[in-house]
């Protein structure tokens, strides 16, 4: 592609720094431009395009960030993590596992807390929103329990699993208010569906998941506003020819987003590549990582569980049940290129611009295209990290 688009409306302030980055390869979901330049204005992109020289518009910059060989992409977006660099999302202090994550190309994150008593998630959810106050990288929480099925609980406490009660998703909704992105539910639990409706009219997306429903019981969540699955294959029936289960149930509804953990180990990279064939621009690569993620191999506690990581792979302490991943999104897209064999323009979307419009901010974040935020990951022609712009500020 050539030329260039602006954002002629865009609103610039006189203050704001201009600066123009310039990359042998800029992709997102729309594609590859050669030679590529992004304009930066603030923390907004104010124009893009390719060639040689820039626009008129480019020339009064305070800054040229000549990136050379790289290949410019927007900001990776995780809807599922629970934490990195030896840190839990339900710690006090969260800031190693951001950065842990941020390094690798993820400049917006929404912040997954396992199933814990609701006083406990109200503890966090107060933590976590003073960390938004000064963080607008911090999209919000999931809340990944407490409403899943006891049957296909995965590394959450059991004894902390509930119902969606009207008192309890009351509760909930109080507590998270402005801050809670996302809430995964079993739909096959009792109230769940009206749980769903209530979700939804507070502004929190749904995830079906964790979950042993069957396709209409996962039908009539998503008919009630569910819109996500969470992490596909995992913690739900798979796809029999007679039962189709809540996974045929999401790829047969184009409002759903289907969350995939691309680590090699969650899912064959077969059945990714089935998947992303399957539902193509609706499959979002999320981490699902925990405190593992960017840290040594050890012993580590996922909520109130021991877990044991080895190799990179970890489980719950005394089980074969797998306990998040250490997965970074930029592993996660060389695997979609790599593993899953998608293009480029493809694997980049399913870590941008999939994740943002499942949350609702595809006119804001996900891609490089005026009007959208300043976030950009610099990577190498073989897809490594090499550095980060979160709002337009310098991450790595």
């Amino acid at each position: 592609m050539s030329g260039a688009s602006g954002a002629s409306g865009a609103s610039v302030g006189r203050e704001a720094r201009r600066t123009l980055y310039r990359a042998a390869h800029v992709v997102d979901v729309a594609g590859s431009r050669a030679y590529g330049w992004v304009l930066v204005v603030g923390d907004t992109i104010h124009a893009v395009g390719s060639g040689a020289e820039a626009p008129s518009a480019a020339s009064s910059v305070d800054e040229v960030v000549d990136l050379g060989d790289a290949v410019l992409t927007p900001g990776f977006v995780d809807l599922h993590g629970h934490g990195g660099g030896g840190t839990a999302y339900e710690d006090d202090s969260i800031a190693a596992a951001l950065a842990v994550h941020r390094s690798h190309g993820t400049t917006r994150s929404v912040l997954s807390l396992v199933a814990n008593p609701v006083p406990v998630l109200t503890a966090s959810l107060d933590r976590i929103r003073a960390v938004m106050a000064d963080d607008p990288l911090v999209l919000g929480v999931h809340l990944e329990g407490p409403f899943l099925s006891p049957h296909n609980k995965g590394a959450h406490n059991e004894s902390f699993l509930i119902d969606p009660s009207p008192s309890a998703v009351s509760s909930l909704i109080e507590a998270g208010d402005g801050i809670v992105r996302q809430v995964t539910i079993a739909p096959e639990l009792p109230g769940a569906v009206d749980a769903v409706e209530r979700f939804v009219a507070a502004g929190v997306r749904v995830a079906a998941g964790h979950t042993v429903g069957t396709y209409d019981q996962a039908r009539a969540a998503f008919d009630a506003g569910a819109t996500l699955l969470t992490h596909a294959f995992n913690a739900m029936p798979g796809i029999h020819h007679r039962a189709p289960g809540p996974i045929a149930a999401a790829l047969d509804d184009d409002r759903v987003t289907l969350e995939l953990i691309l680590d090699g180990v969650h899912v064959h990279p077969s059945v990714a590549s089935m998947l992303l064939r399957a539902a193509p621009g609706r499959v979002a690569l999320v981490t699902d990582a925990m405190g593992a993620a960017g840290a040594a191999d050890g012993s580590y506690m996922l909520g109130s569980l021991a877990v044991i990581v080895t190799g990179g792979v970890a489980h719950v302490a005394g089980t074969d049940t797998i306990a998040g991943s250490t997965l970074t999104q930029d592993t996660a897209l060389r695997n979609a290129v790599q593993l899953a064999g998608r293009s480029l323009p493809e694997a980049v979307g399913a870590v941008t611009s999939v994740p943002a419009a499942a949350l609702g901010l595809g006119d804001r974040s996900g891609r490089l295209a005026p009007g959208f935020a300043a976030d950009l990951v610099a990577l190498s022609p073989q897809l490594e990290v090499q550095r980060v712009w979160g709002a337009g500020r310098e991450l790595r």
